[in-house]
């Protein structure tokens, strides 16, 4: 073993010494029952900057506004020495709200839905406990850990937990009234715009193993038009309802989305399409039709893409039903983030492979037809060189029960999160000193 290797493992053994069971529990329970939706992350960001004042890491909130903020913790690694990022977003999925949760998320609230942590043994039900709050969990611990330590660090290390990480809009009845710039990244840009850009970054998101490049999105809208009328006069005038056709353009869209994904596949990345929302039409008037339904679907995109040529995709699938309705369709984007890719031979990817190996006892091997999109994007649009890297979904909940998509987000095994921090430590320690290039 050369002095290298062994000054690592020593340093590396040191950290994973600082780190307990009940370390992990406190960090994955104290974030699940603090209620973050997109747009109101700000209570569990200040209880990130306590946590982490407390265990002696220089601590920040950085206030974004009444509701959100970042919370930012600093160890000093050598003076004028370059910086790491290890990020995880804070905001949950859905809000833990039935009022603005039930139907759509489900048929009634169950307690993996819940800001309120339970403890089944090694697995934590409740709401983000996996995606995104058991991540952040183990950078907290990992940073902690390092500080209890005393470790001399490679390089200095920024921890940053951020607000509005999830592709969501405003949600009406949360955040502060009147701001719409929530989600998609929102907390991410701001902690790189105010003083906290770095070297290298790592975010902590679902899945085992480490990425080096991720899908973006483009969101578009296409309005369906029709004639407003009356059911009673159906048989008397024009008739067009814009629903049965709205209809027909789902139909449509579903089809195209599936070989839209395999047309675009590059790299690690096969970008999927969903119709996400139908609106249209007066509840309160069942007896009319409506001159407009709004379909919106999420079109995810390689770093080779743009938004305005899916836009234009989008347009060119659905031409053929213009003719057919007799009636143009609006296609328009309302959303829009890039798809990026770091070096695979990066340093910082480098080294979170190395450490991942370590931690697995197995050769990495890529993870393929990925569609996932997350504050990554953010983060390289910065120019700053970022792998990812989290923990398996885990394969039973408690009880037997059978692991849905929703419960693949809210529930975390104690174990698995152990192992993230030690790839999080070990790619830290890894990132050996010399000169970027």
């Amino acid at each position: 073993m050369t002095e290298t290797v062994r000054t690592h493992e020593d340093a590396v053994a040191a950290v994973l010494a600082q780190v307990e069971r009940d370390h992990l529990l406190e960090a994955v329970c104290g974030l699940v029952d603090r209620s973050s939706p997109t747009g109101a992350e700000r209570q569990a960001a200040e209880w990130l900057v306590d946590h982490l004042a407390a265990a002696g890491v220089d601590s920040t909130l950085q206030v974004i506004d009444d509701a959100q903020a970042n919370a930012i913790g600093v160890l000093r690694g050598p003076d004028d020495g370059e910086s790491v990022l290890l990020y995880a977003p804070l905001d949950t999925y859905t809000t833990g709200d039935a009022s603005l949760d039930i139907p759509f998320a489900g048929p009634r609230m169950r307690e993996d839905m819940l800001p309120r942590a339970t403890v089944y043994d090694d697995l934590i039900i409740g709401l983000g406990a996996s995606n995104p709050k058991g991540h952040a969990a183990c950078v907290l611990v990992a940073v902690e850990a390092m500080a209890r330590a005393g470790i001399d660090l490679p390089v200095n290390v920024v921890a940053a937990f951020g607000a509005g990480g999830m592709p969501s809009f405003a949600i009406d009845g949360v955040g502060v009234p009147g701001r719409m710039n929530t989600g998609h990244g929102v907390g991410a840009s701001f902690l790189l715009e105010r003083g906290f850009a770095t070297d290298h970054a790592i975010i902590a998101k679902p899945g085992w193993t480490v990425s080096h490049e991720e899908v973006g999105l483009t969101w578009v809208d296409v309005e369906v038009p029709g004639e407003h009328s009356y059911v009673g006069s159906r048989h008397r005038m024009p008739y067009r309802n814009a629903a049965s056709a709205a209809a027909r353009v789902i139909e449509v869209l579903e089809a195209w989305c599936e070989e839209y994904a395999v047309r675009h596949e590059a790299g690690t990345m096969r970008p999927q399409g969903v119709v996400s929302s139908v609106h249209g039409g007066f509840e309160r008037l069942a007896a009319s039709t409506t001159a407009l339904v709004r379909v919106r679907l999420d079109v995810r995109m390689t770093p080779e893409q743009t938004a305005p040529a899916v836009v234009r995709e989008v347009r060119a699938a659905l031409a053929p039903l213009e003719a057919e309705f007799g009636a143009p369709l609006v296609v328009r984007q309302v959303a829009s983030v890039p798809g990026t890719r770091t070096d695979p031979a990066a340093r910082i990817v480098r080294s979170a492979v190395a450490a991942w190996e370590s931690v697995a006892g197995q050769p990495h091997e890529l993870v393929l037809a990925n569609s996932g999109a997350t504050d990554a994007n953010m983060i390289r649009m910065r120019g700053i060189p970022t792998a990812r890297v989290g923990m398996p979904k885990i394969a039973q909940g408690p009880n037997g029960r059978a692991v849905d998509f929703t419960l693949g987000m809210n529930a975390v095994d104690l174990k698995e999160a152990k192992r993230l921090v030690e790839v999080l430590v070990r790619t830290v320690v890894g990132l050996e000193e010399e000169p970027l290039r």
